[in-house]
C-alpha cells in the first residue's frame, strides 16, 4: 500500500515564515545583539538610568513594606533587583531584562503569600510597571526584532499564568503591562530602524560620491588617451610617410642608408598599430573616434564668440607669437578654456569674462577670469559644451603636459583659472 506523502508548505509562505520566527526565540532571548555597544548618545542614557533606578528603587521598597506588609530585608532585595539593573540596561539590556524579569517573577509570588492593608495591584505593582517600560525602550532600541518578541511573549505568558493565582480583591496590571510593552518596543524598534536605515544610507552615499569621482576621472583619462592618439598618430604616419619616401627623394642614397629608412618605416607602421589596438581597448564601449581634426588654440576664438552669443560677456586676448607649440600642449590649452567659460556659462551667467593666452619664458599660461554673475542660473544651460567633467578635466591635461593649474574664488566674487604648460620637454630639447 502506498501512501501519498503530504506536501511541504512553501518556504515562503506565512506558515514557514512564522515557523522560523519562532524557532530562534529561544537563542534570541540569550543573545544581544551587540554586547557591550552603548545606547544612542553618550551621557544620556546614564543619566536616564540612573535617575530611575534613583527614583524607583525607594518607591519600590516603601510600597512593599507599607501596603503589602513585606518583609523590609526582603522588600530591600526585591526592590534593588527590580531597579538597579535599568543601569546595566544602557550597555547590556538583554541580560539587564532577563534580573529584572526574574526578579518580577519572584516578587509577584512574594506578593502572593502576603497580607498587606492596602495592597491593590497584582501581580505587578506601579513602580515595577514604570521601571519595565523604561527597559523595552533599552531593548527596543538595541535588539533583535526576534529578541523583541520573545521578551514580549514571555512578558505576557508570565502575566497571564500569574493572573490565575490572582488574589480576591487586587486589581491586575498585567494586560496593562503587556499593551504598554508591546508599544514601546514596536515604537522604539521603527525609531532604531529608521535610524540604521539613515545611517546605511549616507555610507551608501559616500560610497557612491567616490566611485562616481573615480569613474569621472577614469573617463577623462580615457578621453585625453583618445584625443592623444589622433596627435601621435599624425606624427607617427609622417614618419612612415618620410622614412618611405626617402630613397626616391634623395636618390643618391647609399644601401645602409635606404635599409635603415626601411627598418624606420616598418617600425613607425609596428607602432601606429600597436597605438590602434590600445585605443580600441579604450574604446570598448563601442563610441566611435572623432573624424574631425583635434582642435587647438586657433579655435579659442570660436570659442569666445560661442560665449558671448550665449549671454557671457566675454573678451580674449590672443597673444599675435605664440611660437612652436607642440600638438599636446594645443590641444590641452583648448580643451582648459573650452571647459573654464562652459563652467561660466552653468555657473555664472552674465559675469563678464576675460581670457588670455600669451606664451613667455617656456611657458605657455591660459587664464579664464570672471567677474561674479549677474544673472541666477537658468533652468536650461547654453552655450559652450564642455567635456563635462569640469576640474577633474583640467587637472589631468595638465598633469599628463608636466605644467601647473591654479583655481579658486576671488574675493569679488568671480573666479579664476590659470594654467601653465611647458613649450618644451626634455625629450624635445
Amino acid at each position: 500500500m502506498v501512501t501519498a506523502s503530504r506536501p511541504e508548505p512553501p518556504a515562503d509562505s506565512l506558515p514557514a515564515r512564522a515557523r522560523e520566527m519562532f524557532r530562534g526565540l529561544g537563542a534570541a532571548l540569550i543573545t544581544p545583539a551587540a554586547p557591550g555597544a552603548p545606547l544612542p548618545a553618550r551621557l544620556l542614557p546614564y543619566v536616564l538610568a540612573l535617575g530611575f533606578s534613583a527614583a524607583l528603587l525607594p518607591s519600590t521598597v516603601l510600597l512593599l513594606v507599607n501596603d503589602y506588609g513585606v518583609n523590609g530585608a526582603l522588600a530591600g532585595a526585591l526592590g534593588t533587583a527590580q531597579a538597579a539593573p535599568l543601569l546595566l540596561a544602557v550597555t547590556r539590556p538583554l541580560q539587564a531584562w532577563w534580573i529584572v524579569f526574574v526578579a518580577d517573577v519572584l516578587g509577584a509570588l512574594v506578593l502572593l503569600g502576603s497580607d498587606g492593608p492596602r495592597a491593590q495591584y497584582w501581580p505587578w505593582t506601579p513602580p515595577l510597571l514604570v521601571g519595565y517600560c523604561a527597559l523595552m525602550v533599552a531593548l527596543g532600541l538595541r535588539e533583535s526584532r526576534r529578541a523583541l518578541l520573545g521578551v514580549w511573549l514571555a512578558t505576557g505568558v508570565a502575566g497571564f499564568v500569574l493572573e490565575a493565582f490572582r488574589p480576591a480583591g487586587l486589581t491586575s496590571l498585567h494586560l496593562l503591562l503587556l499593551v504598554l510593552s508591546g508599544v514601546l518596543l514596536l515604537l522604539t524598534s521603527a525609531i532604531r530602524a529608521r535610524v540604521d536605515a539613515q545611517r546605511r544610507l549616507a555610507e551608501q552615499e559616500t560610497i557612491s560620491e567616490a566611485e562616481r569621482a573615480r569613474r569621472t576621472l577614469l573617463e577623462e583619462r580615457a578621453r585625453i588617451a583618445r584625443e592623444l592618439h589622433d596627435v601621435v598618430a599624425h606624427h607617427m604616419s609622417v614618419i612612415t610617410v618620410q622614412a618611405d619616401s626617402a630613397p626616391y627623394r634623395i636618390p643618391e642614397l647609399p644601401e645602409a642608408a635606404r635599409e635603415e629608412f626601411t627598418s624606420i618605416a616598418t617600425s613607425a607602421r609596428e607602432s601606429l598599430a600597436e597605438m590602434r589596438r590600445l585605443l580600441s581597448v579604450l574604446r570598448s564601449d563601442g563610441s566611435e573616434g572623432e573624424r574631425a581634426p583635434q582642435p587647438g588654440l586657433d579655435r579659442v576664438q570660436q570659442l569666445v564668440e560661442a560665449t558671448v552669443r550665449a549671454g557671457v560677456p566675454a573678451e580674449l586676448r590672443l597673444a599675435a607669437d605664440l611660437g612652436d607649440v607642440p600638438q599636446a600642449v594645443d590641444l590641452s590649452a583648448y580643451r582648459i578654456a573650452q571647459e573654464a567659460l562652459a563652467n561660466v556659462v552653468r555657473h555664472a551667467p552674465g559675469a563678464s569674462t576675460r581670457v588670455s593666452v600669451r606664451a613667455e619664458d617656456g611657458w605657455l599660461t591660459v587664464l579664464v577670469v570672471n567677474g561674479p554673475s549677474l544673472e541666477e542660473r537658468s533652468s536650461v544651460e547654453r552655450g559652450v559644451p564642455g567635456t563635462g567633467h569640469g576640474l577633474v578635466g583640467m587637472r589631468e591635461r595638465v598633469r599628463l603636459t608636466g605644467g601647473s593649474l591654479d583655481t579658486g574664488p576671488l574675493p569679488d566674487g568671480g573666479f579664476r583659472v590659470a594654467a601653465r604648460l611647458p613649450l618644451r620637454t626634455k625629450d624635445t630639447e
